[in-house]
């Protein structure tokens, strides 16, 4: 929104009598603020001549209110500028006044205008999506919700819970804070331990279960089954989508790989293993490979269109957790001990090869999470998150000049667990620099933590599963987060708009 203001050179005399008196205050060492939430009574007289073509409260949002800045000019300055090109451009004021950024209006646009800034440092331009950089204070609410879902007419009390210090207002503090459930499927009896959102999708979405059944889902309105998909005989433990969502493949216990047609809900091929299928992931430059890790220490490079093995990489354990970074050409591998693996990856010919292993995990239980992100605002480089069933979450910073090369920036200790969580990046805040992951917890509750403050890092939490939640995935739009629980229900919660 700063290319819209028409800056000035803050030394360029004002002729604006609201900037003389502003100035000659602020020498005099008398401009005081009663309410510094709210701009000062006399820029409310400025705007009181136009207050008829003004809504109040956006002219308030326009007239930004008192900031830190290293420049004591500044603020006075600019509430001038903003409010002159108000009244000389009514039409500019409109187009403020219908601003968004993907739903977000008021609110965010006040937050955007008291960021902190530091001027100490050249500015650079944002390295994430502009989806992502609005954010405002989290609040709790706790609603209840009567619900129907497939015959089964249950009463669910949910909230969206925060402690009382971190309810206190404190500039830029981000907040992942959620109106209620977006809709609830519990047609599954039986754990659900994997799901997914489709690839750039924000309404389909798949889970997996213990009894080898897998679902297809719209969460739009209506939220609906769309497939079942049967065939595996023993515990999902793993799904990806090809990059058009045409295709899903799934691994499992019982050995196994399957491609399924996601349009019609049917098999087209099986590959049989002989161990078991733990992870699985499609290459996301060649979606003809397939990275698949079992049970016998194997990372296996699969061909989609025939279903034969390309190269295989024998590493020191079971490999529980897959993940790639964006060019396909680096591969992270989590095995059974807790050690996290770089794996070099040809995107023509298939071949694998290892590049580092890292240890830094302080248990000895399976890795249940790998993670890689491109960006992050602590670390300004790639990043990789890893989970580990013994409670441990752990940041990493990844060197891709190096290969990949993985080096710890932070980490946190939850209780150890006995279902396999997974846990999730949160959506990127530019308001504050945290690392914000998500994770469900065997007291049924959804808990958001910041793992940069290892003694106050949970920020916010979701209630209302009945069981151990144990998988949770953000849709690609951030709007809606899903959570399953070891009862095989599936909640869509539906994030507050701002």
């Amino acid at each position: 929104m700063e290319e819209n203001v028409d800056e000035r050179d803050p030394d360029t005399p004002l002729s604006h009598p609201a900037a003389i008196a502003s100035t000659q205050k602020k020498r005099d060492g008398v401009e005081t603020h009663t309410d510094k939430s709210r701009p000062s009574q006399q820029d409310a007289t400025g705007a009181g001549s136009s207050s008829d073509a003004m809504d109040l409260e956006f002219v308030c949002c326009l007239l930004q209110p008192p900031i830190s800045h290293l420049d004591s000019d500044y603020v006075a300055i600019r509430r001038v500028l903003l409010l002159r090109k108000a009244q000389s451009n009514p039409s500019a004021l409109s187009h403020r006044k219908d601003w968004r950024c993907n739903g977000r209006g008021y609110v965010a646009y006040r937050n955007f205008i008291r960021r902190p800034r530091d001027t100490s440092q050249p500015s650079t331009p944002s390295h994430s999506s502009g989806r992502n950089l609005f954010e405002t204070d989290s609040f709790g609410s706790s609603r209840e919700l009567r619900t129907n879902s497939l015959g089964v007419s249950r009463r669910i009390s949910f909230s969206s819970t925060a402690s009382d210090s971190e309810r206190m207002f404190r500039l830029g503090e981000p907040a992942y804070s959620f109106v209620g459930m977006h809709c609830i499927f519990d047609n599954c009896k039986f754990s659900v331990t994997i799901l997914k959102f489709g690839h750039m999708s924000s309404d389909l979405l798949a889970y997996g279960a213990s009894d080898g059944s897998l679902t297809i889902c719209q969460v739009s309105e209506p939220a609906s089954v769309l497939h079942q998909l049967k065939g595996h005989t023993k515990d999902i433990t793993d799904f990806d989508f090809t990059s058009n969502n045409q295709y899903l493949a799934s691994s499992s216990m019982d050995k196994t790989i399957r491609v399924w047609d996601v349009s019609k809900g049917n098999c087209i091929r099986v590959v049989y293993g002989v161990s078991s299928q733990l992870c699985i992931r499609f290459h996301p430059v060649n979606n003809n490979f397939l990275l698949v890790g079992n049970s016998n220490k194997e990372i296996n490079v699969i061909n989609f269109s025939t279903g034969r093995v390309i190269s295989k990489l024998h590493l020191d354990d079971e490999i529980t957790a897959l993940d790639n970074d964006h060019t396909g050409q680096i591969v992270f591998a989590g095995d059974a001990q807790g050690c996290v693996y770089t794996v070099s990856v040809n995107s023509h010919t298939g071949s694998i090869s290892r590049t580092h292993k890292n240890k830094s995990m302080r248990g000895k239980l399976a890795i249940t999470t790998v993670q890689y992100r491109t960006f992050s605002l602590v670390a300004r480089c790639p990043v990789l998150l890893v989970c580990a069933q013994d409670g441990n979450l752990s940041f990493f910073s990844v060197a891709m000049e190096a290969q990949g090369y993985l080096t710890l920036v932070c980490s946190l200790k939850l209780a150890p667990r006995i279902y396999r969580f997974r846990a999730s990046f949160c959506p990127l805040l530019s308001l504050e620099k945290g690392e914000f992951i998500v994770s469900g917890s065997e007291d049924s509750n959804v808990y958001f933590y910041d793992l940069t403050r290892p003694k106050h890092s949970c920020v916010n939490k979701l209630q209302g599963h009945g069981a151990p939640v144990i998988g949770v995935a953000w849709n690609h739009g951030e709007n809606l987060l899903a959570s399953s629980d070891s009862e095989g229900m599936v909640i869509v919660w539906k994030r507050a708009k701002i």
